[in-house]
């Protein structure tokens, strides 16, 4: 997928475990796992906010969009 988490650089830059921003996020480690591992086919806006209000950054500090090589497919 050509949309890539950075969730992992915002939890080292804050020096932040992954559970304990699930907690403060409100979600559970097991589905932040699945969005930080770029496995998530959605992300509600409200968890994202969440996320960005947790983090203190913008929604593009943890998605970033990335060409697919079509030819290589």
């Amino acid at each position: 997928m050509p949309i890539t988490v950075d969730i992992d650089v915002m939890l080292a830059r804050r020096k932040m475990s992954v559970g304990e921003l699930a907690e403060r996020v409100g979600i559970t480690p097991a589905n932040l796992a699945v969005l930080k591992n770029g496995r998530a086919k959605a992300v509600r806006f409200a968890t994202l906010a969440a996320l960005c209000e947790v983090l203190e950054c913008q929604p593009g500090d943890l998605l970033r969009w990335e060409t697919q090589d079509i030819a290589g497919e």
